[in-house]
């Protein structure tokens, strides 16, 4: 994309690809599985027309270091305020989809200072209450699957292109994404060691919930503002609504997971009017 500036910056122990766009308030974008930073590619144009646009790929994804570990929330958010710290960003709003719209929350709770409004999409925020109707019939299949150390990077190697697919294509309800962000998807995730990255994410998911239960001791104190679609609909209005001060929530229809590419214009939209 023209206008976006993309560097590496080494933060607690990692180098982090990150994309860097406009100028003006900052507004960090914390993508999830199986992303990298360019699934907000769509909306970075308005958003970057009078905010700094701040997109790392997270830690093991995308053009990230592929560390040994690392892959819990508390170490993703030490990541993120790393990045702000590298680049003199004292405060942000910060957005988080999937995987990240819990590293989003943890480091509004953990680090309130640095965060002016928080904006969780499409991801369910550890095991806070709020998401029993969600996970009624269980959680979803490749949670599981994802989760057996070494068994899924095994399997999938040499196959990934179509595994990936499956997951673009039912989170855009069929329609599938930009073809470019498709190819970066497929170039970043091939590879056992790509693969082993992204799934210990899910292999961190209880330590991970045990950090956002002991934070949600405490409150969130700025504005929140949850965004669904199908799957996750209102489940994280319901979980962030319980430790949240003030909070709106929205559910976009006919809206896929991925909503920075399912729905591009109706979520700027969105984050203009509560990120101004």
């Amino acid at each position: 994309m023209t206008g976006i500036d993309v560097r590496t910056v080494t933060a607690h122990g990692a180098d982090l690809n990150v994309a860097i766009a406009g100028s003006g308030p900052a507004v960090l974008l914390l993508h999830g599985f199986p992303h990298t930073w360019a699934v907000w590619s769509p909306v970075i144009p308005r958003l970057a027309a009078a905010r700094t646009v701040i997109a790392p790929d997270l830690r093991g994804l995308g053009d990230s270091q592929r560390t040994a570990g690392g892959y819990d929330a508390a170490t993703t958010v030490a990541d993120a305020v790393a990045v702000l710290d590298a680049l003199d960003v004292a405060t942000a709003d910060v957005v988080g989809i999937d995987l990240g719209a819990s590293t989003a929350t943890l480091l509004a709770l953990t680090a309130p200072a640095r965060v002016r409004r928080l904006v969780a999409m499409e991801g369910l925020v550890g095991t806070l209450p709020g998401a029993e109707d969600f996970l009624r019939d269980g959680a979803p299949w490749w949670f599981g699957f994802h989760a057996v150390p070494g068994l899924a990077e095994h399997v999938l190697a040499g196959n990934e292109a179509p595994y990936l697919d499956f997951f673009l294509r039912a989170g855009t309800r069929g329609h599938g994404v930009d073809a470019t962000f498709r190819a970066e998807v497929h170039r970043t995730y091939a590879g056992a060691g790509s693969l082993r990255s992204a799934f210990e994410y899910y292999r961190a998911l209880p330590a991970s919930a045990a950090q956002i239960a002991d934070a949600a001791a405490g409150r969130l104190t700025m504005p929140v503002m949850t965004v669904g679609a199908a799957p996750v609909g209102d489940a994280t209005f319901r979980q962030l609504s319980r430790l949240a001060d003030d909070i709106v929530g929205h559910v976009i229809p006919d809206c896929g997971h991925i909503i920075p590419q399912d729905r591009p214009g109706e979520l700027a939209a969105l984050l203009e009017a509560f990120l101004t």
